[in-house]
């Protein structure tokens, strides 16, 4: 058995097919390969990655099937080998695993803030479709490596507490090419970049009044790396504080919360304490240190803090030291709901207890007042 012998294109797209059919994992312990550590396969079409050894070994078979297909352990000439059967045959592989370039990071960023302004204006937009333009572009990067590049930039987007894709979640663990060219791109293009945060913030109705399904878990959250001094960005693209001066969106929400809990406690047959709800932040204003007075089905009271965006549930918010006081005093009776994708498909997730204790707490402002000059 010698994988010189293969000669047939036509089996290797057999194996492609096979590929396809049963999935990476199926394919590769089917055949016994591991996965490929070098050289791939690249569809010149999809830009998909195959591995290259275990589909020579699996089309092997196909071309002679009295032999069957080859083992892993009767390759010899490793990767390289492989490759040149492969091109031989009119295939074209490809040399994976090295590091990203700035061209190739560039180009990721650039799409990953197009999809991030037509999700900004409501656009449609198709993420597989990028996806495949990117790979046509990078001709190494598989589907997965494309993605999961889309997933650190929304990483250092959220430490630099802006706004991301909501089909991509921060995903932290990152090139430092890749945060250094995130960077670069919004300083360079402080036009565009504000355009998206103004479009976000001007709808300031929610995408659907129905409350199924609007309940979620608090996000799990990775761990962040602290973004370095030199990264700080103009106050003008401070997310969480646009979000909590922009009143009508705040507004909307408490009145969105107030629909919620009268929901809900008609759902926990309490349509009497329903009828009791206050809003009092629309009746009093800000600084009683909560926005909602609800109850609990078993006639205990809930003081519930409502924070709204548009952007996706890790976004960043403002409490003010009021909020806090209140939450620390207030103990299990103060819930925070957090409204989040309201303008699309509002989702809400709630944090019982004091602030200190659910959220990291970065200060922001200081009370100033001239220093006393001792004579």
């Amino acid at each position: 058995m010698s994988i010189h012998k293969l000669k047939d294109p036509d089996a290797v797209k057999l194996a492609l097919d096979e590929f396809v059919q049963l999935g990476r994992t199926a394919f590769l312990e089917k055949y016994g390969f591991g996965r490929a550590r070098e050289y791939m396969l690249r569809d010149p079409l999809t830009g998909d990655l195959y591995d290259s050894k275990a589909i020579v070994g699996a089309a092997y078979g196909y071309a002679f099937p009295d032999e069957g297909p080859l083992s892993a352990d009767v390759f010899s000439g490793g990767e390289a080998t492989v490759e040149r059967v492969l091109t031989d045959l009119g295939f074209d592989v490809v040399r994976v695993g090295q590091e990203w370039s700035r061209a190739e990071v560039e180009a990721t960023v650039r799409d990953y803030f197009q999809m991030l302004s037509f999700e900004s204006q409501q656009l449609p937009y198709n993420k597989s479709e990028h996806n495949a333009h990117l790979r046509a572009l990078l001709k190494i990067r598989s589907k997965g490596a494309v993605e999961l590049k889309h997933q650190n930039i929304s990483a250092v987007l959220h430490q630099l507490g802006l706004p991301y894709i909501q089909g991509y979640k921060p995903r932290t663990n990152l090139q430092e090419l890749l945060r250094q060219v995130v960077i670069e791109f919004i300083s360079s293009n402080e036009g565009p970049m504000s355009t998206v945060l103004d479009n976000l913030e001007s709808t300031t109705d929610p995408g659907d009044r129905l409350f199924a399904g609007v309940l979620v878990a608090p996000p799990v959250v990775e761990v962040v790396q602290p973004t370095p001094k030199s990264a700080r960005l103009p106050r003008k693209y401070d997310y969480a504080a646009r979000d909590e001066r922009n009143r009508k969106l705040g507004h909307s929400g408490e009145a969105w919360v107030v629909g919620f809990e009268r929901e809900r406690l008609e759902k926990e047959h309490r349509p009497d304490l329903a009828t009791k709800i206050d809003w009092l932040s629309e009746r009093l204003g800000d600084g009683t240190g909560y926005d909602i007075l609800s109850f609990e089905s078993s006639d205990l009271a809930r003081f519930i803090e409502v924070k709204t965006t548009n952007g996706g549930p890790l976004t960043p918010f403002v409490v003010s030291r009021n909020e806090k006081d209140f939450s620390d005093e207030t103990g299990d009776a103060f819930c925070l709901y957090r409204v989040f994708q309201f303008a699309s498909s509002p989702k809400l997730f709630i944090l019982r207890g004091g602030l200190s204790s659910n959220l990291a707490l970065e200060p922001m402002d200081y009370r100033a007042r001239l220093k006393a000059i001792r004579s």
